[in-house]
C-alpha cells in the first residue's frame, strides 16, 4: 500500500467568484467599451483576458436604497457600473447604525457594581428579541444586503415628512446634512481600496436599480497591468483621492506650499510589492526556506544605488543587512515610515552616487510611494537637516540582541497595536486575568491564555488590534469593523451572521465562533436547517469599561500587559 496520496495542485480558479457567470454574459461585458479597446494578446495564456472576467467577476443587481460599500470598511474588490445610477455619500457620511455598526456606550460605576448578580450561569446567552428587531439574519452564511430604507427612523435620513414606500424606484434625497456624489454607468469606484488596502472613504448606495459587475482584486490587479487606459485611470482615481493626502500628511514633506507638494505628487510612483493574500499561506504554515524569496520580494538591494525615497503607505517590510552567507535583520517598515532617505540625501549633499547600506523586502505585502531623487533635490533636501536613521541604532544592536525581533517578524506579530504579552516568569497561572474577562463579557472569556512563547514571554492568543486587519475583508454586513474612537477593532453582535469569514481570515486565530443560546438556556437554531446559530466573538480591549481592559488590572502580579511589539525592539536585548 502506498503511504502518500495524490492530489492535484490547487489552481487560481478552483473557486469562481460567481459560478454562475456565463460565456454569454462574458461576451457581452467585452463588447462594453470599458473592455472592447483592450488588447487581449497582451494577457498570458495561463490567465487571459476572457478567463479573468469568467472567474474573478461578477454580475449584481442592487435596488434603490441598497449599500454597496460603506465608508470605513476594508474591501478587496472594485465595481464597474453597468447600468442604473448610485450615489456616494461624502463626509459627514451615514449614521454607524446604518453602516451595521454600533457605537459602545460605556457603563457606568453603577453597571460595574451590579455586573456579577446580573451574569447570566448560562455560556453565550443571548436577548434574542434584539435579533428579531435587527434587520440582520442570524445564522446566514450567504451575504445580507442592507438598504437604506429598512432603518427604523427614516426622518434621520430623510427628513420629517417623507413617506418610504416598499414600492419606490428611487431613494428619496437625503436630509441636507449628506453631501452626495453621483456615480452614473460606466464609473469606476473602490479600486483604491481594493489595491491600497484602505479604507473605504465613502458609502455608496443604489438610487435606482443598478447592474453591477464587481472584480476582485486580482483581476483589478491584472487588468490594470496590461491596458494603459485602465492603469492611468486606477492611477488618477489613486492621485484624486489619497496620494495627495499622504504626501501632505508626511512629517518629511510637511509645511511644503501646494505647488510643490503638487509637483511631487505628479512625479510620484506607486507600487506593489508580495501577495495580498499573505493570511493564507502565513496559517497554512506553507512558507519554508525554499520559499523566503517568493514570499518576501525584493524591493531593493544592498549596494544598488537608489533612484528615489521610498515612502510605505501599507503593509510590513524587512530592512536586513548581508551578514557572512546570510542576513541579519535589522528593524521592519510599515505605514508611515521611510527606506532611502540616508542615502539619497547623502548622494545630493557630496554631489557622489550613495548605495543602499540595506536590503529592504516585502513581509506579505508592500505599497510604497517612490519620489524620484529630482524632486526631493528640489523641493525637500535644502529645507531639512541631515537625517538621523533608526537604522543606526539598529546596526548597533549587539547580534546577540537580534533573536526577539527575529521572532517577532517570523511571526508576524508586528501587525499587532495592542498585542497581550505575558511574562511567565511573574504569571502564576492563577487565571484571575480570564475571570475578569469573563466577568466583563456576561461570563464568557474572550481570550485564551495560550499561545506563541518565546523565551519567559509568551503572545497570547487575544485579538491584537492589528494595523492590517486582514479579518474585516470579506465581512458581508460590516459587522467586524474599527471603533471611530480609538480604531479598535469590535465586532456587532446583531449584525453578526455567523459566516466565519472573519475567523478564517485571522492570521492567529484569535477570534472564535461559538454557538448562542435563550437567556432560558436552550440552543438556539436555524429555523430551516436546523443548524446552530453562531456568531463570532474576540478580545474588543472592554471597550464598554471606562477603565480599559479589565484583565491587565485583574493580574496581581503585574505579568500581563497590552503593547505594540515596535515599542519594545530598543530594549530587545533584555527580553
Amino acid at each position: 500500500m502506498s503511504d502518500t496520496h495524490i492530489l492535484q495542485r490547487p489552481k487560481r480558479w478552483d473557486a469562481p467568484f460567481d459560478p454562475e457567470m456565463s460565456e454569454e454574459i462574458v461576451s457581452e461585458i467585452l463588447g462594453r467599451p470599458e473592455f472592447s479597446s483592450i488588447d487581449a494578446t497582451r494577457f498570458p495564456s495561463a490567465a487571459p483576458l476572457r478567463g479573468i472576467l469568467r472567474n474573478d467577476c461578477r454580475i449584481a443587481v442592487y435596488r434603490p436604497g441598497e449599500l454597496l460599500v460603506r465608508e470605513g470598511d476594508y474591501g478587496n474588490s472594485a465595481f464597474l457600473v453597468l447600468s442604473g445610477t448610485l450615489r456616494a455619500v461624502l463626509a459627514p457620511g451615514l449614521p454607524q447604525r446604518v453602516l451595521g455598526r454600533t457605537a459602545k456606550q460605556k457603563r457606568n460605576w453603577m453597571d460595574l457594581l451590579l455586573e456579577p448578580f446580573r451574569r447570566s450561569r448560562i455560556p453565550e446567552a443571548r436577548d434574542t428579541r434584539l435579533y428579531a428587531a435587527s434587520s440582520a439574519r442570524p445564522g446566514g452564511t450567504g451575504e445580507k444586503r442592507v438598504s437604506l430604507l429598512e432603518i427604523e427612523n427614516v426622518a434621520e435620513l430623510f427628513g420629517e415628512g417623507v413617506a418610504v414606500g416598499a414600492g419606490v424606484n428611487r431613494v428619496p434625497p437625503l436630509a441636507a446634512e449628506f453631501k452626495t456624489a453621483i456615480l452614473p454607468p460606466s464609473s469606476l469606484f473602490g479600486e483604491v481600496a481594493a489595491l491600497g488596502r484602505v479604507r473605504r472613504t465613502a458609502t455608496v448606495y443604489a438610487e435606482t436599480e443598478c447592474r453591477v459587475l464587481e472584480l476582485r482584486w486580482q483581476a483589478l490587479r491584472d487588468i490594470k497591468n496590461r491596458d494603459e487606459t485602465w492603469r492611468r485611470n486606477i492611477e488618477q482615481g489613486y492621485r484624486g483621492s489619497q496620494l495627495s493626502r499622504h504626501l501632505a500628511e508626511h512629517p518629511l514633506l510637511a509645511g511644503l506650499d501646494p505647488k510643490a507638494l503638487q509637483n511631487i505628487a505628479a512625479e510620484t510612483l506607486f507600487e506593489t510589492y508580495g501577495s495580498f493574500e499573505w493570511n493564507v499561506e502565513f496559517k497554512s504554515g506553507k512558507t519554508t526556506q525554499q520559499s523566503v524569496a517568493a514570499a518576501e520580494p525584493r524591493v531593493a538591494v544592498q549596494g544598488d544605488y537608489p533612484d528615489g525615497l521610498l515612502l510605505v503607505t501599507g503593509g510590513f517590510g524587512r530592512v536586513s543587512i548581508g551578514l557572512g552567507a546570510g542576513t541579519r535583520t535589522l528593524t521592519y517598515l510599515r505605514n508611515g515610515d521611510q527606506y532611502g532617505l540616508d542615502e539619497l540625501y547623502e548622494a545630493w549633499k557630496s554631489g557622489q552616487d550613495c548605495p543602499f547600506e540595506t536590503s529592504l523586502s516585502a513581509l506579505g505585502y508592500l505599497h510604497v510611494l517612490r519620489i524620484p531623487y529630482s524632486v526631493l533635490a528640489e523641493h525637500v533636501f535644502p529645507r531639512i537637516s541631515p537625517p538621523r536613521s533608526r537604522l543606526i541604532d539598529a546596526a548597533a544592536r549587539p547580534i546577540a540582541h537580534d533573536a526577539f525581533l527575529e521572532w517577532s517578524v517570523e511571526e508576524r506579530f508586528i501587525n499587532g497595536t495592542k498585542t497581550m504579552l505575558i511574562d511567565l516568569e511573574k504569571c502564576v497561572r492563577c487565571d484571575d486575568c480570564v475571570r475578569a474577562c469573563a466577568d466583563t463579557h456576561g461570563g464568557n472569556p474572550r481570550f485564551v491564555r495560550h499561545g506563541s512563547t518565546f523565551g519567559h514571554w509568551m503572545v497570547a492568543n487575544a485579538c491584537m488590534h492589528c494595523v492590517d486587519p486582514v479579518c474585516m475583508i470579506g465581512c458581508p454586513t460590516g459587522a467586524i469593523h474599527r471603533t471611530v474612537s480609538g480604531g479598535t477593532v469590535v465586532i456587532n453582535d446583531l449584525t453578526c451572521t455567523g459566516c466565519g469569514s472573519c475567523a478564517n481570515s485571522c492570521p492567529y486565530d484569535n477570534i472564535r465562533l461559538v454557538q448562542i443560546r435563550e437567556l432560558d438556556g436552550r440552543p438556539v437554531l436555524d429555523p430551516a436547517s436546523k443548524d446552530p446559530i453562531l456568531k463570532a466573538t474576540k478580545c474588543d480591549l472592554c471597550d464598554s469599561l471606562p477603565t480599559g481592559p479589565a484583565r491587565e488590572r485583574a493580574c496581581p502580579h503585574g505579568a500581563l500587559q497590552r503593547i505594540d511589539l515596535q515599542s519594545l525592539m530598543p530594549q530587545a536585548g533584555r527580553l
